[in-house]
């Protein structure tokens, strides 16, 4: 493991990162390019794309209509036809709840489900995302609905820098209307920020968005700052246990904090070509080992700026955002 040191050593995610938020440097990752149901934390997306459009004073009605589109099965937080929110209040219920339902209206005042994933995808494509690839708003289950650790680091560190998101992602309990005068509490599904279900708090922790399909499995990003500095840690489908995408995001971010800073970089977190992002353009070597890595899912070769191969080998793309570089084999785990 070539200039690591104290790396965790019980990984089970199938990909992971962690990255520094301020300098955009990736301080060690494996798969961060495999692409795999997002769940929930494709509302990061969702909030990346729409949380500007409407203040959050704002009062909607909501209608049947509204909630007419919302998948089977999904998490809800309890949104109700006839009863007015605020966008505060619906935003609460999408981050605290993770609720489909707040999310679809959310969508409605868009201008319509189809129009805010084709925003969520345009927006993707600015952040240079491109292992994502949507087909609703709210990351449920759908069938070619993909995205990678990579590219929910880079909707985390996008929304971070913008206050409001940061406040939703950071709230842990709020009351949520039930009609006339009536409220009930929701309290935030991060377990990292709230210390639910055994887990203990994490300290300096911000956020960010965690989700749960049956078929996705367990999937979360977090960002927490420890003196003054900010790291991210994606963790996308560990293999055992509720409490292993926490207890693993945990570990990558106590490793940033104490070895992070001495690590060589593996690579950087892409800025959105709209703030004069350099484009990624994987060259056609690159891309064509790209096409024929293991272990990913409808992939598309022009999405690819880390590559992690067969051999275990941590290759940067080129395009003018990654110097290349070999590193050797490291058992499944990469950090420089």
């Amino acid at each position: 493991m070539s200039g690591a040191t104290g790396l965790p050593g019980k990984l089970t995610a199938a990909a992971w990162i962690v990255a520094d938020c301020g300098s955009g440097e990736v301080l060690a990752s494996f798969a961060a390019h495999r692409r795999l149901p997002p769940a929930s934390t494709l509302k990061m997306l969702f909030a990346d794309t729409v949380l500007k459009k409407f203040q959050r004073s704002e009062r909607y009605k909501v209608t049947d209509a509204d909630l007419a589109d919302i998948p089977a099965g999904s998490s809800l937080v309890g949104v109700k036809p006839g009863i007015t929110y605020t966008v505060e209040q619906l935003w609460q219920g999408v981050f605290l709840r993770s609720g489909n339902d707040a999310v679809h209206v959310l969508a409605h005042m868009n201008g319509g489900v189809a129009k805010t994933v084709a925003e969520m995808q345009a927006k993707a494509e600015d952040l240079q995302a491109l292992d994502t690839h949507v087909v609703s708003p709210d990351g449920f289950d759908h069938k070619g609905q993909l995205s990678s650790a990579y590219d929910l680091t880079l909707f985390a560190r996008h929304g971070l820098k913008n206050a409001d998101f940061r406040e939703y992602c950071h709230t842990r309990i709020a009351n949520f209307p039930a009609g006339g005068k009536k409220t009930f509490q929701i309290q935030n599904t991060d377990r990292l920020l709230t210390g639910a279900w055994g887990l203990k708090t994490y300290d300096g922790l911000i956020g960010v968005k965690n989700g749960f399909t049956s078929h996705a499995g367990n999937t979360f990003t977090g960002a927490a700052t420890r003196g003054g500095r900010t790291l991210l840690a994606t963790v996308m489908h560990p293999k055992s246990g509720y409490n292993a995408v926490y207890e693993e995001t945990a570990a990558l971010l106590d490793w940033g904090f104490t070895h992070g800073g001495s690590a060589e970089p593996v690579g950087t977190l892409v800025e959105p070509i709209s703030e004069g992002g350099a484009r990624a353009t994987p060259t056609r070597k690159t891309a064509q080992a790209a096409a024929g890595a293991p272990g990913t899912e409808s992939a598309d070769p022009s999405a690819w700026r880390l590559l992690e191969g067969a051999g275990g080998t941590v290759a940067l793309l080129a395009g003018g955002i990654w110097a290349l570089r070999r590193r050797g084999k490291s058992g499944g785990r990469h950090a420089n």
